[in-house]
């Protein structure tokens, strides 16, 4: 532990803070009072520069050779000034600043701008020099390096007429010392799983038990991190909550309240959005041609909600609707107890509860399937495969992208981790059973349980798991299809009661216990869906995502037959793009043949989830999984690839639709994984309670599990660092270096010294 606090330290100090220590001998001084201004800039009378030539857009100012890097000053504005390129534009070429006044675009500063450093003494090309970004909302990025020794010339990178808020550029700078506690956070992260994955940590010694106190001790410990963020995070957001309505003048209405929109809907009593609709579009012949609508647009008619569902002259959501009726509907009601007509939740705080909720469910779910497939599973397997799941269920990408598209996908995966870990819970030790418990494949039932072929079940545990599973109707449906894992799972009990029931050892109102206990808490919650899209739709099973309107007529819509062979080798196997400076990854493109939705993307799930591969060779490792799980594990590898089929024809390419499939592949490539860290000895049943695997035998492992446990534990961590670097990359949905630029460009500044651009 010491040696790992001295580590974060001295990169801390010494590495991260290199330029520092190099510019400590700066003279600090500017033999030029002011900057020498190019011809293509003029100065404004706010003090800013606006570009008039892009090429002969410059500053120059004398250098001494005593410092690597230049500062750029930047000029004094109030909040409207700096963040005026994040205001809507009216169409008319002025922009409200939200201080009640207008600019026009032409004087609205840039935020973020780009800017290209040379020593003219060598050199007079523009391009000699290394483009740079800096942005008003860093610090850390007006400090900016370069090679002058005598006059620094630095291009304003930037179209014509561009404002940028610069008011000097100094040379010979001491760049100050910085300890970021966000960047020792995630050295200590980074170290923190060396130390529990090291081949010679103890936790490879340690048998997972989860009946353990300390375990349960630890895991909550580990759980109460995301916890107190996810509460911040929420807090954050209910105090900053704004409406999240967005209209651009000859254009669509972009609404992302729609959750909250759907809550006060029901809480009115009617299943439509209070949204107007315009007349024009009421009366259109057919609302769903994208001609029609563009032209009516042009005409200037609004509002026209941008990824609606339209039908019968009304506005809907077609999202599941049943996250607004457990987190929506209820904010807004007891809001509504000191605030007329209630607050409206902010979406991304629903995002986020779901998302720890199934954080929490996804740890308990891969415990408890560890504990039955593999009993002597080291602690360390066990957190590494947690990790892995998380990864393979595209849980960053959630977290990331907080809006309405996440919040039924993440309402999905916390209740198939919650229904799959109550049915796993189903199947209770052979010690429970009360009664004859006769060995010959008869059915006893007794009480609560039902006993077939040796094995008890738990009915609240059945109707629980039935429930959740049956949620996923109102939440994103295609989880739905997880019910199809009750047949593996529980065959032993199915077989056992038809033999029950066929040799006339049970009676058929106590047989029927176990699956009514599934089928009717499933209806119950089904039925009122199903009447819901009936009410909206005309039939039960309709959602009404044809009645969307995007960027083409969905009614009519199908995904070329040509582009399906494409997207399923862009689900899977689109490769990285690496580049040379950070985040080192882009957008890698995804060519059809013909035109289908594509969502932009870094890399397909077996590129950024490689492990997952190893789900493959589930039907050679068979034998090793005991019954029923081994067959829970076929059918979800087959649905797992089934899924990716009906993702490219329903959704087309998605990043978030690889959550849809991602957990399905991550079951089946579990036993692989233990096979390869633990050996065949993992899946070994324990000889009594008392076994215990920290023992000097099990201490003595070859050496080349260990070379593998090492090559796991390198792949894990390269895998984290993609997920990460994913999260910054321009050009994806909800980009950082538009939502949050000041995180981007502080982050960005870590890695300055590994920029080869």
């Amino acid at each position: 532990m010491c040696a790992s606090m001295l580590v974060i330290v001295a990169l801390e100090c010494a590495v991260f803070n290199l330029p520092f220590w190099t510019t400590l001998a700066a003279s600090t001084d500017t033999s030029a009072a002011e900057n020498t201004l190019g011809p293509g800039l003029e100065r404004t009378a706010s003090g800013m520069l606006k570009v008039t030539d892009p090429t002969r857009a410059w500053l120059e100012v004398k250098a001494d050779g005593t410092s690597a890097y230049a500062r750029v000053d930047l000029v004094e504005t109030d909040g409207a000034g700096t963040a005026g390129d994040t205001g809507k534009t009216d169409g008319a070429g002025k922009t409200d600043d939200g201080a009640g006044t207008t600019q026009t675009t032409q004087e609205r500063p840039l935020s973020t701008f780009h800017v290209r450093l040379n020593d003219t003494t060598r050199t007079g090309r523009m391009d000699a020099g290394r483009a740079q970004a800096v942005s008003t909302a860093s610090p850390r990025s007006r400090f900016v390096r370069t090679d002058a020794a005598s006059t620094i010339r630095m291009w304003v990178e930037e179209p014509k007429d561009s404002v940028v808020p610069i008011a000097a550029v100094r040379a010979n700078v001491r760049v100050p010392f910085q300890w970021d506690w966000l960047r020792v956070a995630v050295l200590a992260f980074v170290v923190m799983l060396v130390m529990l994955w090291r081949p010679g940590s103890r936790l490879w010694r340690t048998r997972l038990d989860p009946s353990d106190g300390r375990q349960r001790r630890m895991l909550t410990l580990a759980l109460a991190v995301p916890a107190v963020m996810t509460l911040w995070a929420v807090g954050w957001q209910i105090a900053n909550a704004a409406p999240l309505t967005f209209h651009e003048q000859g254009g669509y209405t972009y609404d992302f309240d729609q959750y909250a929109q759907t809550a006060d809907a029901l809480l009115h009593g009617h299943a439509w959005l209070d949204l107007p609709v315009p007349q024009a579009l009421a009366d259109a012949a057919n609302p769903y041609d994208i001609v029609t609508r563009n032209r009516l647009l042009a005409e200037g008619v609004t509002p026209i909600y941008w990824d609606h569902a339209f039908h019968d002259g009304r506005w809907y959501s077609y999202f599941g609707v049943l996250p607004a009726v457990l987190l929506f509907v209820p904010y807004q009601a007891v809001t509504s107890l000191w605030v007329d007509g209630g607050l409206s939740l902010p979406t991304g705080a629903a995002d986020l509860l779901l998302m720890f909720g199934f954080l929490v469910f996804a740890c308990l779910l891969v415990v408890r399937l560890l504990a039955r497939v593999a009993p002597r599973t080291s602690v360390a397997s066990a957190s590494m495969i947690v990790v892995f799941f998380l990864l393979a269920t595209n849980a960053s990408y959630l977290w990331f992208r907080t809006n309405f598209y996440s919040v039924p996908i993440a309402a999905s995966l916390m209740f198939t981790c919650l229904g799959l870990w109550l049915w796993l819970g189903a199947i209770q030790p052979a010690h429970r059973v009360v009664g004859d418990g006769r060995p010959d494949g008869g059915v006893t039932v007794v009480a609560d349980w039902t006993v077939a072929d040796g094995a008890p079940l738990s009915l609240p545990h059945l109707a629980g798991g039935a429930v959740c599973i049956a949620a996923n109707f109102g939440c994103r449906p295609t989880f739905a299809l997880s019910a199809l894992l009750a047949f593996p799972l529980f065959w032993p009990q199915i077989r056992g009661i038809v033999r029950g029931l066929a040799a006339r050892r049970v009676r058929l109102s106590r047989a029927l216990r176990a699956p009514l206990a599934i089928v009717v808490p499933a209806l119950v919650v089904v039925a009122p869906l199903m009447a819901y899209n009936a009410a909206r739709f005309g039939g039960p099973l309709d959602f009404g995502s044809d009645y969307q309107l995007t960027v083409t007529d969905m009614t009519r819509y199908s995904l070329p037959p040509v582009d399906l062979p494409y997207m399923i080798v862009y689900y899977l196997l689109l490769p990285l793009r690496f580049t040379w400076s950070f985040p080192y990854l882009s957008i890698s493109p995804a060519p059809l043949p013909q035109w289908g939705f594509t969502e932009p993307m870094v890399g397909g799930f077996f590129v950024l989830c490689p492990l997952a591969l190893l789900a493959l060779l589930m039907p050679r490792l068979r034998r090793l999984v005991p019954r029923p799980y081994r067959g829970a594990m076929m059918v979800s590898l087959v649905l797992a690839l089934a899924m990716v089929v009906i993702d490219s024809l329903a959704g087309g390419l998605g990043w978030r639709y690889m959550a849809d499939f991602g957990w399905l592949f991550a079951l089946p490539a579990m036993p692989a994984m233990l096979r390869l860290m633990e050996g065949g000895d993992a899946f070994e049943p324990l000889a009594d309670e008392a076994d215990e695997t920290d023992d000097p035998k099990y201490r003595r492992v070859p050496l080349h599990r260990r070379a593998v446990r090492l090559l796991m534990m390198l792949v894990m961590l390269a895998c984290l660092a993609v997920m990460i670097a994913s999260c910054f990359v321009p050009g994806r949905d909800d980009s950082l270096t538009a939502n949050n630029p000041g995180l981007f460009y502080e982050v960005r500044c870590w890695f300055a010294l590994l920029n080869f651009s």
